[in-house]
């Protein structure tokens, strides 16, 4: 059994401006995708976006993960509280977001972007989707870190007692699973998937199955949310929220298995 480090969320102190952890992972997740977007247009002719395009995307990303993960937080998780609480909805500092809403504001992000660049959404989406798994991974390091979104009760030898917690049972360490399954594992298999010119959508597909799969089957290991329990057919909703995405994502495969390659 091990236990967690208990990490000072506080990375670095001045004055009276504090940098916490989670917000350098965050930093880190847009700058890696800054530099694999900017690989990625100078390289083979993968695209036809130029760096001024991922200079733009990358605003228009900050924007949309910021106000689409908050939303998502408020509308998936905690509606009541919210319709109770509305002036709550604006303190981000306090935590709560949600990834699935956070891509949602990045897919109404990216299809403003494309719109007003002419582009076709799916070939935003498939130059996108690569640099996306490494700022998950970061994320994920950064629950791990802060020791929040811990996983279920476990007798395997790596579990880990939270503090945070406050039981003192040892658990799965699932931050470190999505970290490496959604974020390390999904990144090999789809940069490398994009290294060689596909038929549009086919890269956004494998990614949105790809996240929907490691997701689905992480949250069997990750504790539930205290305030929402098991979902029906006993599922979390973490778990609901990614059927969707493995949907539209084998919808997106199978389209593009039609269509010849770019």
């Amino acid at each position: 059994m091990l236990q967690h480090p208990e990490f000072n969320p506080i990375a670095l102190q001045l004055g009276p401006l504090a940098v916490h952890w989670y917000g350098l992972m965050y930093l880190c997740g847009f700058v890696s995708a800054w530099l694999l977007g900017r690989w990625r247009i100078r390289h083979g002719g993968l695209t036809r976006l130029t760096e001024r395009d991922l200079d733009d995307i990358i605003f228009y990303g900050v924007i949309g993960v910021i106000l689409g993960g908050r939303l998502g937080y408020v509308l998936f998780y905690k509606p009541a509280y919210y319709l109770s609480h509305p002036l709550e909805i604006f303190y981000l500092w306090e935590g709560g977001m949600a990834f699935h809403g956070g891509l949602l504001g990045v897919v109404i992000a990216l299809l403003l972007f494309a719109r007003s660049r002419k582009y076709s959404v799916l070939e935003v989406g498939d130059f996108v989707t690569p640099l996306i798994p490494l700022g998950l991974a970061f994320g994920r390091l950064g629950n791990f870190i802060n020791g929040e979104l811990w996983g279920r009760a476990t007798n395997v030898p790596w579990g880990m007692v939270f503090p945070q917690a406050q039981d003192g049972i040892a658990r799965h360490p699932s931050q470190l699973y999505q970290m490496s399954l959604e974020g390390l594992a999904l990144f090999v298999i789809v940069w490398f998937f994009a290294l060689r010119p596909r038929p549009a959508g086919q890269i956004s597909g494998l990614f949105l199955a790809g996240y929907g799969i490691f997701r689905f089957a992480v949250e069997f290991t990750r504790e539930p949310d205290s305030f929402l329990g098991l979902l029906a057919g006993g599922l979390s909703m973490g778990q609901w929220l990614s059927l969707p995405m493995i949907l539209a994502g084998a919808w997106l495969l199978f389209r593009a298995s039609e269509q010849p390659s770019r």
